[in-house]
């Protein structure tokens, strides 16, 4: 079998064509990652362990409220574990938690895709909790990787995207933390070198 080569940060994604369940179309389907870059999208894999679990439905509910604003950001979301896409569906049909859901649930019921991003956990067969935001030219900018006990916050996600987008149109600057929207940005050269809680700070 051919070794998997794990994606680090800075590195163009493959091309995945994965089985999803559509909740908002209550239809199974495909995505491929490049025809979501052809539309200019970003794009954000949401991986948790397994369906019919404890954590993972309030971390799937939790992002669900933050996906009308991830779309108006130009951005798609797709939850991934190792369940089928029937178990999707069941599981979408069966938790109220999960009533909501209006992003695609894929499939990895090989572990390709969960192995090829560093989230493939060997002794249990499951996905740990990883968060992956992917810039429109196919380039993974940031990761977010839990262990099973502890679930994410879809607050932050929604703030980092914001960031990456910003910085994309913007190269000169970076963001601080905590940035946000209408918030300062930095420009990182010589006059700035040890003058970074006064550019701040200045107006303040």
């Amino acid at each position: 079998m051919e070794e998997i080569k794990i994606i680090t940060i800075g590195q163009k994604i493959p091309d995945f064509e994965l089985d999803v369940y559509l909740p908002d179309k209550k239809d199974f389907g495909k995505i491929k990652f490049s025809d979501i870059f052809k539309k200019g999208k970003w794009l954000i894999l949401f991986f948790y362990p397994a369906d019919y679990t404890f954590v993972c439905p309030t971390e799937l509910a939790d992002v669900a409220e933050k996906y009308p604003e991830l779309k108006k950001e130009e951005a798609e979301l797709i939850s991934i574990s190792t369940d089928t896409h029937y178990v999707h569906y069941a599981w979408q049909n069966a938790e109220k938690l999960l009533a909501e859901i209006k992003y695609p649930m894929a499939a990895d019921p090989t572990h390709i895709v969960s192995k090829t991003f560093g989230v493939y956990d060997e002794s249990s067969g499951l996905a740990l909790r990883g968060t992956f935001i992917i810039d429109p030219d196919g380039i993974l900018l940031a990761s977010e990787v839990n262990y099973f006990p502890v679930g994410r916050n879809s607050d932050e996600l929604l703030r980092k995207l914001k960031a990456f987008k910003y910085v994309r149109d913007n190269p000169t600057n970076v963001c601080p933390a905590k940035w946000q929207p209408g918030k300062k940005t930095l420009t990182p050269g010589k006059e700035l070198v040890g003058k970074v809680g006064e550019r701040l700070t200045a107006g303040i």
